[in-house]
């Protein structure tokens, strides 16, 4: 049998030096592999690593480890609650908070990949349209590709805001117009400076600038326009030259009121790369015509307007429009579920019952909608 080594007692009472096993060499992997390390950490756990030692501290510092810069996820007592009411006191700490996490991002010289934020561009006292101009700006952010940005709703208000909205000078500094305006201006500096946007969620206004401005982001794939709080309508041009405008589309999330007084306007919607389109959330939007051949999946419903209109009012409008079932035979061939329901095969040789069913709850046709209560 082999003899053992003898394991020797350490001389004068020091202890052995320790074997390679005994430590984890993580200063001599590459500083790439390192900062890739440390990126699974939160931002709290980065700033606690950089008081471990100054190497790590300097690791820290890089602008590789700050992709995101959040500004929705703090003081909200619940989630996704917007323009939430709270003490002049817990406002101004909360902005301190928004100022100070800005001021960390621009010293680290952030990378931003996803930028979130809820910002009311109109509030002309504390300028959030200049705030984000001034972050874009001092942080590196040509390849940001989200964007999450809600511009016309501030994540907290101070209470003393909502108790002087009846004012004059109030409804003067807080505008339709401020907001617009500022979201425009805002719109054209992210177009300049973060080209590579690919998913995009924001209110969205629908005019001619806007539209403009938004069809300058290229590389967009995923696309979510949700209400302006102004009760305003899109006209059918100017949907068709946003999407004829966004070659790499994939995915589509409109959010549309059509307004009483153009009740009975459809819209067309063509695009070779749209794979996904959700218009469940809009009221009143109406296809006449779809050319989207690489569909996938639609999520359309239809809304009770709350108004009566006599019978042969209602047959005139309703005249005008195609069977959405026609409409998706004829424009959307790869289509393969219709709201959140696979459809069968062979759903374009014969309409069955489940899905003549979801077209009671999706089609504006004579055939799919016989009320007298829109």
């Amino acid at each position: 049998m082999p003899q053992r080594k003898r394991i020797l007692a350490p001389v004068g009472g020091r202890r052995p030096a320790r074997s390679q096993e005994d430590w984890f060499p993580f200063n001599s992997l590459p500083v790439d592999c390192q900062l890739h390390v440390l990126s699974f950490l939160g931002e709290v756990d980065k700033c606690s690593a950089a008081l471990v030692c100054s190497s790590w501290s300097r690791l820290v510092r890089s602008g590789k480890l700050w992709r995101v810069a959040d500004f929705s996820r703090r003081g909200a007592l619940h989630t996704g609650q917007e323009g939430l009411l709270v003490s002049n006191r817990e406002f101004e700490r909360w902005k301190a908070w928004v100022h100070n996490y800005a001021h960390h991002l621009m010293s680290r010289g952030a990378s931003l990949l996803t930028l979130r934020a809820s910002f009311d561009l109109g509030d002309q006292c504390n300028k959030w349209g200049e705030f984000l101009s001034n972050l874009l700006e001092s942080v590196h952010c040509r390849d940001l590709s989200h964007l999450d940005l809600n511009w016309t709703f501030t994540l907290l208000e101070p209470l003393d805001l909502r108790l002087h909205a009846g004012s004059s000078s109030h409804q003067e500094s807080v505008t339709k117009l401020d907001q617009v305006c500022n979201f425009q201006i805002l719109l054209e500096k992210l177009a300049c400076q973060c080209p590579r946007i690919a998913k995009m969620r924001l209110p969205f206004d629908w005019s001619e600038a806007s539209v403009s401005l938004l069809s300058r982001f290229r590389c967009l794939r995923v696309l979510e326009l949700k209400y302006f709080w102004v009760f305003k309508g899109v006209n059918p041009g100017t949907l068709q030259a946003l999407a004829e405008a966004l070659p790499s589309l994939r995915s589509l999330t409109l959010h549309i009121l059509v307004p009483l007084r153009n009740l009975g306007i459809s819209y067309t919607l063509e695009s070779p790369s749209l794979e996904f389109l959700d218009v469940s959330q809009s009221r009143g939007l109406v296809f006449s015509r779809l050319r989207l051949p690489s569909l996938r999946e639609l999520r359309a419903k239809k809304a009770v307007r709350g108004i009566t209109l006599d019978r042969r009012t209602r047959l005139r409008i309703q005249s005008r429009w195609p069977c959405l079932y026609q409409v998706l035979k004829e424009g959307a061939p790869k289509l393969q579920a219709l709201n959140n329901e696979r459809l069968l095969p062979s759903w374009k040789e014969q309409s069955y019952g489940e899905l003549t069913s979801i077209l009671q709850q999706s089609c504006y046709c004579l055939q799919h909608l016989d009320s007298w209560l829109w």
